[in-house]
C-alpha cells in the first residue's frame, strides 16, 4: 500500500520551514497526522458583530470598525503598548496590543478592521486589550481569527495562536482530501461517521459547533479503534489459536498454606484466586491483570497460583522494576513457600558472576522451582526447564519489549500481571483491552488507619518535632525527597543534602539511614535491613521506597515538595505506612504555586481510596503523563481522552471485536487501510499473529 500523504514531515507545510517545525516538534507534532489530529483545546464563536455602544466588561465579543488614530504609549512604569481608536456607527474604543510595537507601522488609519475579544474597564473607559484582528479587505475565505468560529489550540514557546492556526488552514486546506480514510463503510455506515476529510476540515474551520463536535467524535473514535483492534486482536486470538497447557492442580499445596497462614483471606482476595485458577486450568494461555489497592494482598493470590503451578510440576517466575520489589518479594514468598519445602532462587544484576552462573544453572536444570529477579530474567543466557507460569509486579514500569522477551522463556506460559496502582476501568480498557482484569477493592481486616495532613513550610518544624515524639514511643519514619542531590534547574529539596542537614539539627541524636536509587545494591539491602531491624530511627529516602517495602513499625511518613510528585506515586508512598498495629500519620509538604496543585494535595487529605486518587490522578495529568510511551507500548493518543471520552472508547472496542471475529487477521481489502494504520501506530504491541 502506498505512503499516506499524512505521513509527509509537518515541515513541508506552507509556512512551517526549519524553525517552527522545531517549535511544533516541541508539542510532539513530527508529521502532518500529528498536525490534523491536534484537536482544538476550545472554540470561540466571532461570527456576530457587536457595535461599540453594545459592548460590556468581561463579555468577548467581535467589534468591526474604522482606525481611527494609531499611536506608541509608553507609561511611566510597565510595559508600552500600541493604542488604536476603533470607531463604528454607535461609538469609538480603545484597543491596545502591549509591547507589540510593530503594529504601530501595520495599523494604518482609515483601514477598516475587525477585532475580538474582552473588554475591560480602565478609569471608567471600555479597552480592548491585545484583540485578535483582521483586515476587512482580506479575503473572507482565508480570514481565519474573526467573522467564524475559531479554533483555539495548545501551544508551546514562541508559538503563537495565530501561527499556529494558520499552519492548521494550510494543511487542512492541502492534505484533508488527499488522506486515506481508514474506516471500513461499513464501520462508517454503521455510526454514520463523517469522511476523514470533512472531519479534518470541520473539527478544525467548523461551519457550526454541532459539526465541530460531530468530527471531534469522529477523530477520536477512529484513534480508539486502532488502539483497539490490536488489543482485542491480541486477545480473540490467544483465545482461538494459542494452545497452552491445563494447569489443574490439586490444590493440597494452597491449602497446606492456608493452614499456616496468620489470618484468613478477604472474599476480594478469596474471588481473585478463583478467576486465577479457573484460568490456569484452561488449556491456553492466561493472560490476567491482577490489581488491588496498596497492601490488599496481592502478594499472597500470587503464592496461591505459584502454588498450583508448582504441584502441576512447571517452574514460575516473579520479574520485579527494582532489587527493592525484588528483595521484598523473595522475602514474604519466602515466608509463605519455603515452610513448604518450595526450592527457590534470585536472580539479580547485583549478585556476583559466580552465584548468577549458579543460580541460571539452578533454573535451567529444574533445581529452582521458583525464581524471583528483576531485568536480569530476561537475559539471553536465563534458559528455564519447563517455565509455566510468569508474575510480572509493578508491571507498567516495565516495556512491552521486556515483557516479551520473559514470555518466550516458556512454551505459551501463563501470565499473570500485578499492579499495586489501581487503575481507572477507561485506562484498564486502553492499556490492558487484551487481559482479564482482577480488583481486590477491600484491605484485609486488622489494617490501621492513616492520619493525612497538607502543610507548608512555615509548619516543618513542627512537623519535626512531632517526629521526634514518634521516635521516643518507639516508632519509625520514612522522610521522602523528590531528588537524590541538589539541582540548579529544580527548585527543590535533595534527599542527601537534607540528611546531612537533619543530621546536624532537626535530628540531631536520633539515627537515621539515607536509601536512593544511585546507592549500590549491597548499600541499599544493607540500610533497608537495618531499618526493619530498627537500629534506624529515621529513613531519609527518594521514592525508591514508593513500592517493596513492609516495615510495620514505621508509622509516620513526611513528603517534602510533595508537590512534584503524581497522585497516584503519594498515594504508593503513603501506603508503606499503616501496616502495624499503631496509628500512622502521613504529612505532606507541599509549595505549590498554583491553587489547583494544592487540591491535588487536599486529594490525599480526603480519602485512602486509591481508585478515587486514580481517577483524580487521570483526570488531572492526562494519559501521557501518567503512562509515557515505552511502558505503554508506543501508546500515542492525539485526539482522544479515555476518561473524558468512555462512551467512544466503548464504541470502538465493540466495533473491534466485531471487526476481528469476521475478520481475524484484518485481510480483507476493505481493511486493508486500517489494519496498517493500526500496525503504524502500535507498532510493538500489533502482533496480530503473535501474542507475547
Amino acid at each position: 500500500m502506498a505512503q499516506d500523504i499524512l505521513d509527509t514531515a509537518v515541515r513541508f507545510v506552507k509556512g512551517v520551514g526549519e524553525v517552527r517545525a522545531a517549535q511544533l516538534n516541541r508539542l510532539d507534532i513530527h508529521t502532518v497526522r500529528d498536525l490534523l489530529f491536534t484537536l482544538p483545546r476550545r472554540y470561540e464563536d466571532r461570527r456576530v458583530v457587536t457595535l461599540v455602544a453594545g459592548l460590556h466588561a468581561g463579555e468577548w465579543a467581535t467589534v468591526a470598525g474604522t482606525v481611527r488614530s494609531v499611536s506608541w504609549q509608553q507609561p511611566r512604569f510597565g510595559r508600552g503598548f500600541v493604542e488604536a481608536l476603533l470607531s463604528d456607527a454607535s461609538g469609538t474604543l480603545l484597543c491596545r496590543w502591549f509591547g507589540a510595537r510593530h503594529l504601530q507601522n501595520q495599523l494604518v488609519t482609515g483601514e477598516a478592521l475587525v477585532v475580538y475579544g474582552k473588554p475591560v474597564r480602565r478609569r471608567g473607559v471600555l479597552v480592548l486589550e491585545h484583540p485578535d484582528l483582521e483586515r476587512m479587505d482580506e479575503e473572507r475565505d482565508e480570514s481565519l481569527h474573526t467573522g467564524r468560529i475559531v479554533p483555539v489550540y495548545p501551544l508551546t514557546e514562541q508559538l503563537a495562536q495565530r501561527t499556529l492556526r494558520r499552519i492548521l488552514w494550510q494543511a487542512v486546506e492541502k492534505y484533508a482530501d488527499l488522506a486515506v480514510d481508514v474506516l471500513p463503510p461499513s464501520t462508517r455506515q454503521l455510526q454514520d461517521w463523517m469522511r476523514l476529510g470533512e472531519a479534518f476540515h470541520e473539527v478544525h474551520f467548523p461551519t457550526s459547533l454541532a459539526a465541530a463536535e460531530r468530527a471531534r467524535a469522529r477523530l477520536i473514535f477512529e484513534e480508539f479503534l486502532c488502539m483497539q483492534l490490536v488489543l482485542v486482536a491480541r486477545k480473540v486470538q490467544a483465545e482461538k489459536f494459542l494452545t497452552g497447557r491445563a494447569l489443574v492442580a490439586p490444590g493440597r499445596w494452597v491449602e497446606q498454606l492456608r493452614a499456616q497462614l496468620p489470618f484468613q483471606l478477604t472474599e476480594g482476595q478469596e474471588q481473585a484466586v478463583r478467576e486465577i485458577r479457573a484460568d490456569m486450568a484452561r488449556p491456553r494461555p492466561m493472560h490476567r491483570l491482577l490489581q488491588g489497592d496498596v497492601g490488599s494482598g496481592k502478594t499472597v493470590v500470587a503464592a496461591c497460583a505459584i502454588l498450583d503451578a508448582l504441584e502441576c510440576g512447571v517452574q514460575a517466575a516473579v520479574m520485579a522494576p527494582t532489587e527493592i520489589l525484588a528483595v521484598q518479594h523473595a522475602r514474604t514468598l519466602g515466608r509463605y513457600l519455603q515452610p513448604l519445602g518450595i526450592r527457590m532462587g534470585v536472580l539479580s544484576s547485583s549478585l556476583d558472576a559466580r552465584d548468577k552462573i549458579a543460580a541460571r544453572a539452578a533454573m535451567a536444570d529444574g533445581r529452582t522451582q521458583l525464581v524471583i529477579g528483576t531485568h536480569a530474567l530476561i537475559q539471553e543466557r536465563v534458559v528455564f526447564k519447563d517455565l509455566g507460569l510468569i508474575i510480572i509486579d509493578e508491571q507498567h514500569k516495565f516495556g512491552v519489549e521486556q515483557r516479551g522477551l520473559l514470555y518466550g522463556k516458556g512454551v505459551t506460559p501463563d501470565v499473570l500481571v500485578m499492579t499495586a496502582t489501581p487503575i481507572p476501568r477507561t485506562l484498564a480498557m486502553t492499556l490492558y483491552g487484551d487481559l482479564d482484569v482482577t480488583t481486590i477493592r477491600e484491605l484485609p481486616r486488622g489494617r490501621q488507619d492513616i492520619v493525612t495532613r497538607v502543610i507548608g513550610e512555615a509548619q516543618l518544624d513542627k512537623a519535626y518535632g512531632f517526629i521526634r515524639d514518634q521516635v521516643a514511643k518507639g516508632r519509625q519514619a520514612f522522610l521522602v525527597y523528590p531528588l537524590v542531590a541538589e539541582s540548579e534547574q529544580l527548585e527543590a529539596r535533595a534527599a542527601t543534602e537534607m540528611f546531612a542537614q537533619l543530621q546536624r539539627h532537626q535530628l540531631s541524636g536520633l539515627a537515621l539511614g539515607l536509601l536512593h536509587g544511585q546507592m549500590e545494591a549491597d548499600d541499599k539491602e544493607s540500610t533497608m535491613e537495618k531499618f526493619r531491624r530498627g537500629d534506624l530511627n529515621i529513613l531519609v529516602a527518594t521514592s525508591v521506597v514508593e513500592v517493596g517495602v513492609d516495615v510495620p513499625n514505621a508509622s509516620v511518613m513526611l513528603v517534602e515538595n510533595a508537590e512534584r510528585f503524581g497522585l497516584a506515586q503519594l498515594h504508593q508512598l503513603r501506603g508503606r505506612i499503616g501496616r502495624g498495629e499503631h496509628r500512622s500519620y502521613c504529612i505532606l509538604q507541599g509549595q505549590p504555586t498554583s491553587r489547583e496543585a494544592w487540591q491535588r494535595l487536599k486529594v490525599m487529605e480526603k480519602t485512602r481510596d486509591g481508585f478515587v486518587i486514580a481517577e483524580e490522578d487521570f483526570r488531572i495529568r492526562g494519559m501521557g503523563n501518567l503512562l509515557g510511551r515505552e511502558q505503554s507500548g508506543a501508546l500515542v493518543l492525539r485526539a482522544g481522552d479515555p476518561l473524558r471520552d468512555q462512551a467512544l472508547l466503548e464504541q470502538a472496542r465493540t466495533e473491534a471485536f466485531r471487526l476481528i471475529e469476521s475478520d481475524p487477521r484484518l485481510e480483507a481489502p476493505e481493511h486493508a487501510a486500517l489494519r496498517q494504520r493500526a500496525r503504524a501506530l502500535y507498532r510493538s504491541a500489533s502482533t496480530f499473529v503473535k501474542v507475547g
